[in-house]
């Protein structure tokens, strides 16, 4: 069971962070009558897939990846999807407190009970930790009972060693197709992992049932926060 929330802000650099991370819970909120934004800070223009032979160019590609990721909001049932306008692989190297008061703004006009995005420290790519720190410095110059929850996803080598497992589990059977669906429209960029995750639903792989069956999250330790 998916707990009940007063309204939901999903934070993510780029475009596909979603459908494979949240698409799932996403669906699953929004079905159950929860208010969700999803605020994505790129159109991820620098993504390395153009095809072979190429279907896109890279002046082309933001265009593409934007009508992708609206389709993957009308697949997950989204309708306030935020395009901020940031560029690919830069956010590391935008001014901090411009991100922060990006996500404060944010939270001052949704007042969401919680926060979905990334766990810094465990997030690998340098746009992921810089989004995920915007989201954490935000939050946390809120008073502590005004804060809303933050779910995060880790996947760094060392995330188990160190957080342990994920307290968040989200049962998302029941939007399996949704997720798919999500996953399908960011066709350029997924494509053959589709095919094989499709393949392994279809023959019961356990690998890939884990994909489309359930979402796991960190509930952010505040006692244990240290980013700067």
């Amino acid at each position: 069971m998916i707990k009940n929330e007063k309204g939901v802000l999903v934070i993510f650099p780029h475009p596909d962070d979603e459908a494979f991370g949240v698409s799932g819970t996403i669906s699953s909120y929004i079905n159950q009558g929860t208010p969700v934004t999803y605020a994505c800070l790129t159109l991820g223009e620098m993504g390395r897939n153009l095809g072979n032979p190429p279907f896109a160019t890279r002046e082309s590609l933001p265009e593409i990846r934007k009508r992708e990721l609206e389709q993957a909001a009308e697949a997950m049932g989204l309708t306030d999807l935020r395009m901020m306008g940031y560029r690919d692989k830069t956010l590391e190297f935008e001014d901090e407190d411009k991100l922060k008061n990006l996500v404060t703004e944010l939270l001052e006009e949704l007042s969401p009970s919680l926060v979905i995005s990334f766990y810094p420290g465990f997030a690998v790519h340098p746009d992921h930790e810089a989004t995920a720190r915007a989201v954490v410095r935000a939050i946390r110059e809120k008073n502590e009972e005004e804060r809303p929850a933050l779910y995060a996803l880790a996947f760094a080598n060392d995330t188990e060693e160190k957080l342990g497992q994920p307290d968040i589990v989200h049962d998302i059977k029941e939007v399996q197709e949704q997720k798919l669906n999500a996953l399908k429209a960011h066709d350029s960029q997924t494509s053959q992992l589709l095919h094989d995750l499709e393949e392994g639903v279809r023959t019961g792989n356990p690998e890939a049932l884990k994909w489309v069956t359930r979402e796991q999250f960190y509930t952010y330790k505040w006692e244990h926060d240290s980013v700067d």
